[in-house]
């Protein structure tokens, strides 16, 4: 009677340890897809922001260095996430492949299957973690040469593990001469094949002759290197001559870590009692792990959603991203006003939309500005082609010839007139995946008129935000009615009554017979309170403007109370006049705090 029941106990149980690991991978993969949907446009922005040229000079250059096959192979993927869907389907597919062959070499059975998931989860994070850095990061084929690398030192490990134990020290000599192929995952593939088991002396004499000669190696081919850039060829390290972060190589040292430990304890993973707990464990903690450094930021999405639109000259999508954003960055600030410039109501709508660009939220020390995500973008829409064309190659020269920078010189060599340089350019990127019938888009009118409006010059000074506004600002002697407008509306955004007034008069004189701006209404009224000038012009205003005027500094003044900051107040009043021009130009620049309650009387320029 008893022998049954035993048998039936145990089957119960191995029921239930199936269905649990069953749930558990279910649970990893469904947090994975989710994580993989949501970051579609990261994938797209990295193959954006990722340099692959065809040709034997690019192929060269990375082949001169340890791990570079690596590289290009992965620097060639990357460019699949022109289109996510097919560019993150393959990247799945390269770790589904992972955890199968994983299985495999490691010898994982029952529950511990599930030991296969941190790794792919290091990998996952490995992608979704790197923020800002996507825009002037120089590690080539970075988001797919290291899945690529570790699939192809766990087929090694798998052969290797396969062959008798005599044939070891051949493998160890495979995986040294495999060094310029794999970099770091060679070092990692001998690690994990010595703890595999127990080692022997002539195993052991045989890794030290080896280390001998790959001093001797590195001396000969890679002398250029330093030591640790050797012997860690291939891991990812996020450097720039004065930023730095230790924490985007975390994945990665997980990841040879949990290598080498399934390795070393493999034949104490299959016992039934360690196999019960391990597929939950595993689940939990790679979702855990993923979370925990993953970055996280709506308007970082929203960034790269408005330069890929404004690529596409898809300046309704970008309003209507605008309308649902309420705290924009300056990037996303820009974009706006440039569609905004396109579709009309730049001065009717745009401080409705928010002007006070919100400051990026980056966990790292790396400074990443308006230059470095689309400023070669907004000069191109501003008409200023040398300056367009200037920052595109002072960009591409740190970050890499990518897809963004050659579409940009395409469509300024375009729009100068330069067609054999606008082939060659988008011969380029012909040979991308995807890009076979690629051109660029039509130069638009708006980007004619305002090219032709004045000199384009090359300054040679700073090309931050700033210099975007105090430059078009000084547009007001233009007879072009697109920069008369554009002129106005930078001197506004200054804040500087001395650029304002003779702005609104050569916008007045080149826009006769028409309506008065909403904002350029509300901008006159404080000039004209705040920082009247002897040549100052007499311009009717709409009743209930003014009555709203006189509303805002009664709720400024209510609010002014000793010792309030002008941030505290601009939240305050934010909801009710927070689509005006006065709330930018009181509290959309710096913050100061407010003496006695007093805000002066005169418009800071």
């Amino acid at each position: 009677m008893s022998q049954p029941f035993i048998t039936k106990n145990m089957t119960n149980k191995s029921k239930l340890s199936g269905a649990v690991l069953y749930v558990s991978l279910l649970a990893f993969i469904s947090f994975a897809v989710y994580i993989l949907y949501i970051n579609q446009e990261v994938f797209y922005t990295a193959h954006d922001r990722s340099e692959f040229l065809f040709g034997a000079p690019f192929f060269h250059a990375l082949l001169s260095k340890p791990f570079g096959l690596m590289q290009y192979a992965g620097a060639w993927l990357t460019q699949l996430f022109s289109r996510p869907a097919v560019g993150t389907g393959v990247l799945a597919a390269v770790w589904t492949l992972i955890f199968l062959v994983g299985v495999k070499v490691f010898r994982l059975q029952n529950g511990a299957v599930a030991l296969m998931l941190l790794p792919v989860a290091c990998l996952l994070t490995s992608v979704v973690d790197v923020g800002y850095w996507i825009y002037v990061s120089t590690i080539r084929g970075y988001w797919f040469s290291q899945s690529i690398g570790y699939l192809v030192m766990l087929l090694l490990l798998w052969a290797a593990r396969s062959t008798p134990r005599k044939w070891h020290p051949l493998w160890y000599l495979i995986g040294f001469c495999a060094y310029p192929v794999l970099g770091w995952f060679a070092l990692l593939f001998i690690l994990c094949l010595v703890f595999a088991d127990k080692l022997t002396w002539r195993e052991l004499t045989g890794i030290v002759l080896l280390l001998f000669t790959a001093a001797v190696w590195r001396t000969l081919l890679y002398s250029n290197l330093r030591p640790d850039d050797v012997i860690l060829a291939g891991l990812p390290r996020f450097i720039t001559p004065s930023d730095s972060s230790e924490h985007l190589s975390v994945p990665f040292w997980v990841l040879g870590a949990v290598s080498i430990l399934m390795s070393l304890g493999g034949r104490y993973l299959n016992r039934p009692k360690v196999t019960a707990f391990i597929p939950v464990v595993c689940a939990a903690a790679g979702i855990v792990f993923t979370l925990s450094l993953m970055f996280r930021d709506r308007n970082y999405i929203d960034e790269m959603r408005m330069v890929r639109c404004a690529e596409d000259d898809n300046w309704q999508e970008i309003l209507r991203m605008a309308e649902e954003n309420k705290r924009p960055t300056t990037t996303m600030v820009f974009l706006k006003n440039i569609a905004l410039m396109n579709e009309g109501g730049l001065l009717d709508r745009s401080f409705k939309l928010g002007n006070d660009g919100e400051n990026i939220t980056n966990p790292d020390s790396l400074h990443v500005s308006l230059l470095d995500i689309a400023s070669p973008l907004v000069y191109y829409n501003y008409g200023m082609m040398n300056e367009a064309i200037r920052l595109n190659f002072e960009n591409a020269i740190q970050a890499g010839f990518s897809p963004f920078y050659l579409k940009v010189l395409s469509r300024c060599a375009l729009a100068k007139g330069d067609k054999e340089l606008e082939e060659r350019y988008t011969t380029l990127i012909h040979h991308l995946p995807f890009y076979g019938d690629w051109q660029p888009a039509p130069v638009t009118q708006k980007v004619k008129e305002l090219e032709k409006a004045y000199s384009d010059e090359l300054t040679g000074v700073e090309n931050s935000d700033s210099y975007v506004v105090n430059t078009i600002s000084l547009w007001s002697d233009s007879v072009s009615k697109a920069a008369s407008e554009q002129a106005l509306f930078y001197a506004m955004l200054r804040c500087d009554s001395h650029r304002f007034w003779p702005s609104l008069r050569n916008y007045v004189k080149t826009h006769m017979d028409e309506e008065f701006p909403l904002h350029a209404q509300e901008a006159y009224i404080l000039f004209m309170d705040k920082a009247p000038e002897k040549k100052r012009m007499m311009l009717p205003v709409q009743q209930d403007v003014y009555d709203r005027y006189l509303k805002f500094w009664d709720a400024l003044k209510r609010l002014g109370r000793p010792g309030a900051t002008l941030r505290e107040v601009g939240e305050q009043m934010r909801g009710e006049f927070g689509d005006t021009y006065w709330w930018y130009n009181i509290f959309g620049r710096k913050i100061f705090v407010i003496n006695n309650g007093n805000f002066g009387h005169e418009v800071q320029s």
